[in-house]
């Protein structure tokens, strides 16, 4: 079981608790540019696997390519289940689906369901908080190296998103996970 889900990240960047002195106000840098990237990530919690994808945009043809790409990644006997949020390129009809994956749309307005959400969390809080990025490339450059930082790391991965209910479900069914 997979969860995928996508970010936008931006050179307007966000800021995010620093240690500082009792009564001091720190400041911090906020870039107030428009420019952003997406990153497209899919993560199995029992294994703490990941697939991601850093695009310039987000739509159906960035998302095949994620998914087609996710499809490769897997073991020739494994079919992965993949839950995601009903975006609109999710849902496209144009989307080809790869024949090991198979697609199941979270409820709308869930975003608490789906714990690819606490990679964006993380990102943002450890590594890209309280930064200016001088242009796109590099933000880009900056979340790549974040992201392979944090994707690297499979047990922490497993810490944030493998919850109590994920645990409990996989416990109570016949599937292992993948740890090829």
């Amino acid at each position: 079981m997979w969860f995928q889900d996508e970010a936008r990240f931006g050179q307007q960047g966000c800021n995010s608790r620093i240690w500082a002195a009792r009564g001091s106000r720190p400041r911090a840098v906020r870039q107030t540019d428009y420019e952003w990237v997406y990153l497209f990530g899919a993560v199995c919690p029992a294994s703490g696997r990941s697939n991601a994808w850093l695009m310039p945009q987000a739509n159906t043809l960035t998302m095949q390519a994620q998914l087609n790409d996710l499809g490769r990644s897997l073991a020739d006997d494994v079919h992965a289940l993949l839950v995601l949020d009903g975006a609109g390129w999710h849902v496209s009809h144009a989307l080809r689906v790869p024949p090991n994956l198979t697609l199941l749309k979270l409820p709308p307005y869930a975003p608490e369901l789906n714990p690819a959400e606490m990679l964006w969390r993380e990102l943002r809080q450890r590594y890209l908080s309280n930064r200016l990025y001088p242009d796109i490339d590099s933000l880009d450059s900056a979340l790549a190296s974040a992201w392979l930082r944090l994707s690297d790391d499979t047990e922490r991965l497993r810490r944030l998103t493998n919850f109590n209910w994920i645990k409990a479900a996989l416990a109570q069914s016949q599937i292992t996970p993948d740890t090829s």
